[in-house]
Protein backbone atom coordinates (compact mmCIF):
# COMPACT_ATOMS: atom_id res chain seq x y z
CA UNK A 1 0.00 0.00 0.00
CA UNK A 2 1.48 3.86 -0.84
CA UNK A 3 2.75 5.36 1.99
CA UNK A 4 0.50 8.25 1.30
CA UNK A 5 -2.56 6.29 1.07
CA UNK A 6 -1.47 4.79 4.63
CA UNK A 7 -0.73 8.11 6.00
CA UNK A 8 -4.36 9.55 4.85
CA UNK A 9 -6.33 6.52 6.80
CA UNK A 10 -4.17 6.61 9.75
CA UNK A 11 -4.89 10.15 9.93
CA UNK A 12 -8.62 9.86 9.17
CA UNK A 13 -8.89 7.14 12.31
CA UNK A 14 -6.65 9.73 14.50
CA UNK A 15 -9.65 11.92 13.57
CA UNK A 16 -12.12 9.48 14.21
CA UNK A 17 -10.58 8.92 17.72
CA UNK A 18 -10.39 12.55 18.98
CA UNK A 19 -13.55 13.12 17.28
CA UNK A 20 -15.30 10.53 19.18
CA UNK A 21 -13.76 12.63 21.93
CA UNK A 22 -15.42 15.76 21.20
CA UNK A 23 -18.50 14.31 20.17
CA UNK A 24 -18.93 13.02 23.77
CA UNK A 25 -18.32 16.64 25.18
CA UNK A 26 -20.52 17.93 22.41
CA UNK A 27 -23.15 15.68 23.58
CA UNK A 28 -23.30 16.83 27.03
CA UNK A 29 -23.14 20.76 25.65
CA UNK A 30 -26.06 20.00 23.15
CA UNK A 31 -28.38 18.29 25.84
CA UNK A 32 -27.89 21.16 28.45
CA UNK A 33 -28.50 23.78 25.56
CA UNK A 34 -31.51 22.28 24.14
CA UNK A 35 -33.16 22.50 27.64
CA UNK A 36 -32.53 25.56 29.51
CA UNK A 37 -30.82 27.41 26.88
CA UNK A 38 -27.33 27.72 28.24
CA UNK A 39 -23.65 27.24 27.42
CA UNK A 40 -22.27 25.41 30.14
CA UNK A 41 -18.49 26.53 29.72
CA UNK A 42 -17.85 24.83 32.42
CA UNK A 43 -18.39 21.21 31.03
CA UNK A 44 -15.37 21.23 29.66
CA UNK A 45 -14.06 21.23 32.69
CA UNK A 46 -15.23 18.01 33.87
CA UNK A 47 -13.43 16.44 31.49
CA UNK A 48 -10.38 17.64 33.88
CA UNK A 49 -12.14 16.39 37.20
CA UNK A 50 -12.65 13.07 35.74
CA UNK A 51 -9.24 12.50 34.38
CA UNK A 52 -7.56 13.19 37.78
CA UNK A 53 -10.30 11.20 39.23
CA UNK A 54 -8.74 8.56 36.90
CA UNK A 55 -5.19 9.28 38.34
CA UNK A 56 -5.88 8.73 41.33
CA UNK A 57 -8.33 6.02 41.27
CA UNK A 58 -6.62 3.97 38.97
CA UNK A 59 -3.51 2.67 41.37
CA UNK A 60 -6.19 1.98 44.00
CA UNK A 61 -8.13 -0.34 41.86
CA UNK A 62 -4.80 -2.07 40.44
CA UNK A 63 -4.04 -2.01 44.34
CA UNK A 64 -6.89 -4.30 44.44
CA UNK A 65 -6.31 -6.52 42.06
CA UNK A 66 -8.53 -5.31 39.73
CA UNK A 67 -8.14 -3.92 36.01
CA UNK A 68 -7.07 -0.09 35.59
CA UNK A 69 -10.45 0.55 33.50
CA UNK A 70 -12.56 -0.17 36.43
CA UNK A 71 -11.63 3.34 37.75
CA UNK A 72 -14.28 4.53 35.30
CA UNK A 73 -16.91 4.10 37.76
CA UNK A 74 -16.31 5.91 40.73
CA UNK A 75 -14.48 8.43 38.54
CA UNK A 76 -18.31 9.01 36.46
CA UNK A 77 -19.84 8.64 40.08
CA UNK A 78 -17.86 11.92 40.86
CA UNK A 79 -18.55 13.70 38.18
CA UNK A 80 -21.96 13.44 38.15
CA UNK A 81 -21.36 14.23 41.85
CA UNK A 82 -19.78 17.77 40.72
CA UNK A 83 -22.42 18.28 37.94
CA UNK A 84 -24.90 18.72 39.94
CA UNK A 85 -23.62 20.36 42.60
CA UNK A 86 -22.86 23.06 39.73
CA UNK A 87 -26.15 22.88 38.90
CA UNK A 88 -27.47 23.54 41.91
CA UNK A 89 -25.86 25.63 43.81
CA UNK A 90 -24.89 27.78 40.79
CA UNK A 91 -27.24 27.63 37.93
CA UNK A 92 -30.81 26.80 39.45
CA UNK A 93 -30.72 30.16 41.22
CA UNK A 94 -29.47 31.89 38.64
CA UNK A 95 -32.42 30.33 36.51
CA UNK A 96 -34.45 31.71 38.75
CA UNK A 97 -33.96 34.55 39.38
CA UNK A 98 -31.28 36.57 36.94
CA UNK A 99 -31.44 36.56 33.19
CA UNK A 100 -29.49 34.38 29.49
CA UNK A 101 -26.54 37.12 30.94
CA UNK A 102 -25.94 36.14 34.15
CA UNK A 103 -26.47 32.69 33.74
CA UNK A 104 -23.51 33.55 30.98
CA UNK A 105 -21.36 34.74 33.07
CA UNK A 106 -21.82 32.25 36.22
CA UNK A 107 -20.62 29.57 33.36
CA UNK A 108 -17.89 31.32 32.90
CA UNK A 109 -17.24 31.92 36.56
CA UNK A 110 -17.57 27.57 37.19
CA UNK A 111 -15.48 27.19 34.81
CA UNK A 112 -12.62 29.81 36.10
CA UNK A 113 -13.29 27.80 39.85
CA UNK A 114 -12.87 24.67 38.83
CA UNK A 115 -9.06 25.18 36.63
CA UNK A 116 -8.48 27.31 39.60
CA UNK A 117 -9.38 24.81 42.46
CA UNK A 118 -7.04 21.85 40.88
CA UNK A 119 -4.39 24.25 39.80
CA UNK A 120 -4.50 25.07 43.61
CA UNK A 121 -5.01 21.12 44.70
CA UNK A 122 -2.40 19.57 42.06
CA UNK A 123 -0.19 22.49 40.71
CA UNK A 124 0.07 24.07 37.21
CA UNK A 125 2.04 20.85 35.69
CA UNK A 126 1.25 17.73 33.85
CA UNK A 127 1.13 15.07 35.13
CA UNK A 128 1.19 11.60 34.14
CA UNK A 129 -2.10 9.00 34.30
CA UNK A 130 -1.28 5.22 34.22
CA UNK A 131 -2.41 3.23 31.66
CA UNK A 132 -5.48 2.20 31.40
CA UNK A 133 -5.67 -0.34 28.85
CA UNK A 134 -3.30 -2.71 27.35
CA UNK A 135 -5.27 -3.49 23.65
CA UNK A 136 -3.45 -4.83 20.45
CA UNK A 137 -3.20 -3.52 17.46
CA UNK A 138 -5.27 -3.87 14.57
CA UNK A 139 -3.35 -4.99 11.59
CA UNK A 140 -5.13 -4.13 8.07
CA UNK A 141 -1.70 -5.13 5.80
CA UNK A 142 0.74 -2.67 6.37
CA UNK A 143 -1.24 -0.44 8.46
CA UNK A 144 -1.52 -0.27 11.98
CA UNK A 145 -4.48 1.10 14.12
CA UNK A 146 -4.12 1.02 18.06
CA UNK A 147 -6.61 -0.90 20.17
CA UNK A 148 -7.61 2.17 22.26
CA UNK A 149 -8.37 4.42 18.65
CA UNK A 150 -10.95 1.03 17.95
CA UNK A 151 -12.34 0.89 21.09
CA UNK A 152 -12.75 4.64 21.63
CA UNK A 153 -14.51 5.03 18.21
CA UNK A 154 -16.94 1.94 19.18
CA UNK A 155 -17.05 3.36 22.57
CA UNK A 156 -18.44 7.03 21.11
CA UNK A 157 -20.75 5.59 18.26
CA UNK A 158 -22.20 3.05 21.12
CA UNK A 159 -22.99 5.74 23.52
CA UNK A 160 -23.98 8.30 20.85
CA UNK A 161 -26.82 5.45 19.87
CA UNK A 162 -27.36 4.45 23.66
CA UNK A 163 -28.46 7.67 24.70
CA UNK A 164 -30.43 8.43 21.12
CA UNK A 165 -32.36 5.47 22.34
CA UNK A 166 -32.52 7.22 26.02
CA UNK A 167 -34.34 10.14 24.92
CA UNK A 168 -36.51 8.89 22.57
CA UNK A 169 -38.26 5.81 24.39
CA UNK A 170 -37.96 6.10 28.11
CA UNK A 171 -39.98 8.49 30.51
CA UNK A 172 -36.80 10.31 31.75
CA UNK A 173 -36.08 11.16 28.13
CA UNK A 174 -39.67 12.11 26.95
CA UNK A 175 -39.79 14.59 30.04
CA UNK A 176 -36.29 16.11 28.25
CA UNK A 177 -37.78 16.94 25.56
CA UNK A 178 -40.87 17.81 26.52
CA UNK A 179 -38.69 20.49 28.90
CA UNK A 180 -37.06 21.68 25.83
CA UNK A 181 -40.29 22.09 23.80
CA UNK A 182 -42.16 24.35 26.52
CA UNK A 183 -41.65 24.59 30.33
CA UNK A 184 -44.44 25.61 31.05
CA UNK A 185 -46.67 23.05 29.97
CA UNK A 186 -44.13 20.74 31.32
CA UNK A 187 -45.54 21.84 34.62
CA UNK A 188 -48.99 21.27 33.87
CA UNK A 189 -48.38 17.76 32.60
CA UNK A 190 -47.20 16.99 36.02
CA UNK A 191 -43.26 16.72 35.26
CA UNK A 192 -41.04 17.89 37.69
CA UNK A 193 -38.52 20.48 35.50
CA UNK A 194 -35.92 21.22 38.51
CA UNK A 195 -35.21 17.29 38.51
CA UNK A 196 -35.27 17.04 34.91
CA UNK A 197 -32.58 19.68 34.36
CA UNK A 198 -30.83 17.98 37.16
CA UNK A 199 -30.93 14.91 35.63
CA UNK A 200 -29.33 16.05 31.86
CA UNK A 201 -26.54 18.14 33.81
CA UNK A 202 -25.91 14.30 35.80
CA UNK A 203 -25.70 12.87 32.21
CA UNK A 204 -23.61 15.35 30.82
CA UNK A 205 -20.84 14.96 33.61
CA UNK A 206 -21.26 10.99 32.83
CA UNK A 207 -20.33 12.04 29.46
CA UNK A 208 -17.56 13.76 30.25
CA UNK A 209 -16.03 11.45 32.81
CA UNK A 210 -16.02 8.72 29.85
CA UNK A 211 -14.39 11.16 27.49
CA UNK A 212 -12.13 11.61 30.18
CA UNK A 213 -11.27 7.87 29.84
CA UNK A 214 -11.54 7.71 26.45
CA UNK A 215 -8.64 11.01 25.73
CA UNK A 216 -6.39 10.13 28.81
CA UNK A 217 -6.32 6.61 27.27
CA UNK A 218 -4.60 7.76 24.39
CA UNK A 219 -2.91 11.30 25.90
CA UNK A 220 -2.11 10.25 29.06
CA UNK A 221 -1.96 13.20 30.88
CA UNK A 222 -3.67 15.32 33.12
CA UNK A 223 -3.10 19.28 33.78
CA UNK A 224 -6.08 21.89 35.47
CA UNK A 225 -6.14 23.69 31.80
CA UNK A 226 -6.89 20.56 29.58
CA UNK A 227 -10.47 21.18 29.71
CA UNK A 228 -10.31 24.17 28.74
CA UNK A 229 -9.27 23.87 24.61
CA UNK A 230 -11.36 20.29 24.35
CA UNK A 231 -14.43 22.02 25.71
CA UNK A 232 -13.50 25.29 23.52
CA UNK A 233 -13.41 22.53 20.35
CA UNK A 234 -16.63 20.44 21.64
CA UNK A 235 -18.77 23.66 22.05
CA UNK A 236 -17.73 24.07 17.45
CA UNK A 237 -18.38 20.36 17.20
CA UNK A 238 -21.93 20.92 18.86
CA UNK A 239 -22.81 24.45 16.72
CA UNK A 240 -21.63 22.40 14.01
CA UNK A 241 -24.08 19.57 14.05
CA UNK A 242 -26.39 21.66 15.27
CA UNK A 243 -26.63 22.58 19.22
CA UNK A 244 -29.42 20.97 20.83
CA UNK A 245 -29.01 17.72 18.28
CA UNK A 246 -27.37 14.28 19.53
CA UNK A 247 -26.67 13.23 16.60
CA UNK A 248 -25.80 16.80 15.22
CA UNK A 249 -22.98 16.15 18.03
CA UNK A 250 -21.91 13.20 17.30
CA UNK A 251 -21.53 14.01 13.47
CA UNK A 252 -20.11 17.73 14.28
CA UNK A 253 -17.41 16.07 16.93
CA UNK A 254 -15.99 13.67 14.09
CA UNK A 255 -15.80 16.37 11.53
CA UNK A 256 -13.72 18.73 13.87
CA UNK A 257 -11.77 15.64 14.70
CA UNK A 258 -10.71 14.50 11.06
CA UNK A 259 -10.66 18.07 9.90
CA UNK A 260 -7.76 18.80 12.90
CA UNK A 261 -6.23 15.51 12.21
CA UNK A 262 -5.68 15.83 8.43
CA UNK A 263 -4.66 19.78 8.98
CA UNK A 264 -2.15 18.78 11.31
CA UNK A 265 -0.66 16.15 9.28
CA UNK A 266 -0.62 18.29 5.83
CA UNK A 267 -1.13 21.86 6.44
CA UNK A 268 2.80 22.20 6.75
CA UNK A 269 3.88 20.48 3.37
CA UNK A 270 0.60 21.97 1.41
CA UNK A 271 2.06 25.85 2.56
CA UNK A 272 5.65 24.92 2.30
CA UNK A 273 6.14 25.56 5.50
CA UNK A 274 4.22 29.15 5.59
CA UNK A 275 1.93 28.02 7.97
CA UNK A 276 2.99 25.04 10.63
CA UNK A 277 0.25 22.30 12.08
CA UNK A 278 0.14 24.33 15.30
CA UNK A 279 -2.29 26.96 13.35
CA UNK A 280 -4.74 24.07 13.38
CA UNK A 281 -6.47 24.82 16.27
CA UNK A 282 -7.28 28.36 14.12
CA UNK A 283 -8.97 26.50 11.34
CA UNK A 284 -11.15 24.76 14.08
CA UNK A 285 -12.70 28.12 15.04
CA UNK A 286 -12.56 29.27 11.37
CA UNK A 287 -15.02 26.87 11.09
CA UNK A 288 -16.75 27.96 13.57
CA UNK A 289 -17.45 31.42 12.20
CA UNK A 290 -18.03 30.31 8.36
CA UNK A 291 -20.65 28.08 9.57
CA UNK A 292 -22.52 30.68 11.75
CA UNK A 293 -22.02 32.98 8.59
CA UNK A 294 -23.63 30.33 6.18
CA UNK A 295 -25.81 27.83 8.52
CA UNK A 296 -26.21 29.48 12.10
CA UNK A 297 -28.54 26.47 13.30
CA UNK A 298 -25.62 24.00 11.88
CA UNK A 299 -26.09 20.55 9.36
CA UNK A 300 -28.87 19.08 11.83
CA UNK A 301 -30.11 21.95 13.52
CA UNK A 302 -33.61 23.11 13.20
CA UNK A 303 -35.12 27.19 12.44
CA UNK A 304 -36.90 27.58 15.72
CA UNK A 305 -39.20 30.84 15.91
CA UNK A 306 -38.89 32.67 19.39
CA UNK A 307 -41.52 32.87 21.84
CA UNK A 308 -43.44 36.56 22.66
Amino acid sequence: MDSQIILFISQIFNGLKIGSVYSLVALGYTMVYGIIRLINFAHGDFIMVGSYALMLIIPLMIAMGLPAWTAIIPAILLCVAVGIIVEKAAYKPVREKGNSMTALITAIAMSLLLENGAQAVFGADYQTVPTIFHLPSLSLGTLNISGDTVLTIVLGIVIMVGLQLFVKYTKHGKAMRAVSEDKEASVLMGINVNSTITLTFAIGAGLAAVAALMYCAAYPQVSPMMGAMLGLKAFVAAVLGGIGSIPGAMIGGISIGIIESLSKAYIDTLTGGIITSAFSDAIVFAILIIVLLVKPTGIMGKNVGEKV
